[in-house]
């Protein structure tokens, strides 16, 4: 009895530690987001997409591009600037656990076994930044598909920040019916590899 009154203690304390670390992730991360319309812009994007492919008539379906190009340029700017002043965070606040699951503090108790969010997010910025510039040249529809893929890692990474990467993956899976592996074979060439080397993915 004393054993399982023993364990009983251990879980719940562990579960209140992992709550209260995730609840000061999710106030830091959301301390910086809530100064910009990332968020808005995103779901603006991606409605847009589905709007514009769906559009039959090529001059109408021409001027929403067109709309969307102006939303991609404010949502690149938005995230390089959000990207930059996350990059002043103290680095011990910015270690994100490469572990499946969640363990209170593992980022302080494995910190080999961590990656810098602050580099993450710098890696994103320049993933939307090249494909919203375009100079690979893909079509309209490739561009598009690109963008989501880069917007939708970003989102992953800062699930995986806040709760684990588990947990992150299910909610892209459930959210756009998308793994996390095909969103790395979606994004830019560029972002995969830098992203693998971060990551370790």
């Amino acid at each position: 009895m004393e054993i399982l009154i023993l364990a009983t203690s251990i879980v719940v304390g562990a579960y209140i530690l992992k709550s209260r670390d995730q609840r000061q992730r999710i106030a830091l991360l959301g301390s910086h987001l809530g100064r910009y319309q990332i968020e808005r812009l995103m779901e603006s994007l991606t409605e847009g997409y589905l709007r514009c492919l769906g559009e039959d008539n090529a001059e109408r379906r021409q001027q929403i591009w067109s709309l969307l190009d102006s939303t991609e340029e404010k949502l690149s700017a938005q995230f390089d600037s959000f990207a930059a002043e996350f990059a002043r965070v103290d680095a011990a606040d910015a270690r994100v656990s490469k572990l499946p699951v969640a363990i209170p503090f593992a980022h302080k108790l494995f910190p080999a076994a961590t990656f810098d969010l602050r580099e993450a997010l710098a890696i994103h910025a320049r993933g939307i930044a090249d494909v919203m510039r375009n100079d690979a040249g893909r079509s309209p529809k490739a561009k598009a598909f690109t963008m989501s893929a880069e917007l939708f890692l970003m989102q992953h990474t800062c699930h995986w920040f806040c709760k684990s990467k588990t947990v992150a993956s299910a909610r892209m899976l459930a959210r756009h019916k998308t793994s996390y592996e095909q969103l790395l074979e979606a994004v830019s060439p560029a972002t995969r590899r830098a992203y693998a080397a971060l990551t370790g993915q």
